[in-house]
């Protein structure tokens, strides 16, 4: 059974220092802030997090860089316009970078949910993101070999989950957190409530509960604070 747990700093025990932690989001929406607040706060450091884009403003992913638990970021869009705590680690030398094209990210994560030893893919094709991998040609195209992205830990943000541990999204919401619930060793999510074992549509259950470790109740949470 999924844990319930309205404490941030429970749901986040047992991250080691070295984990590969992958964290949902796309900029802001469906980022889950709460949970990277608690992991700071936890200190597990030397993290490779993987996420869409590396930080926005100086909350969530942003704050856990500027703590310096971070020591390499893989991501699709390292740099835009508030992305102030990555640029200055990044030109000081004081994080890796591993640029992956979104489309590209997503696949990988969802290979290793599905057991996937690796795939070809045309994306990155005679740009520098292809220097040393292996490419193929197939049916008259040029692809280049990845594979797989697991971590050890998955951070998500939903919109509701059940007792069991399924999982619905609001809208942008629903970005990475579902392929990257598949991805993890452990996944732990944050949700705005818990309703009852059967309460959700099953048509609309995107994360099944197989999928989910530990939920983060945030309406409980802010009951005790």
């Amino acid at each position: 059974m999924t844990a319930i747990v309205g404490d941030p700093d429970e749901a986040v025990t047992g991250i080691e220092d070295g984990s590969t932690v992958l964290i949902g989001g796309f900029g802001m929406a469906g980022m889950p802030v709460t949970l990277i607040d608690a992991l700071i706060r936890q200190g597990a450091t030397g993290l490779t997090v993987v996420s869409n884009n590396a930080g926005n403003g100086d909350t969530g992913l942003a704050a856990l860089l500027a703590a310096g638990r971070v020591r390499k970021m893989i991501c699709s869009f390292p740099r835009q316009s508030d992305s102030w705590v990555f640029d200055g680690l990044y030109r000081q030398g004081r994080i890796e970078l591993e640029v992956v094209p979104q489309g590209t990210l997503a696949e990988r994560m969802r290979a290793a949910g599905a057991g996937i030893g690796g795939f070809y893919c045309p994306t990155s094709v005679g740009t520098p993101l292809a220097e040393g991998k292996e490419t193929r040609t197939i049916d008259g195209r040029d692809y280049v070999l990845e594979y797989p992205i697991k971590g050890d830990v998955a951070l998500i943000g939903a919109h509701a989950g059940d007792r069991m541990g399924n999982l619905v999204y609001r809208k942008t919401a629903r970005n990475f957190g579902p392929v990257m619930a598949t991805a993890a060793t452990v996944t732990i999510a944050q949700v705005s409530m818990v309703v009852e074992t059967g309460e959700l549509d099953p048509e609309a259950v995107v994360t099944p509960c197989v999928y989910v470790d530990r939920i983060l109740d945030l309406s409980a949470a802010e009951a005790a604070s």
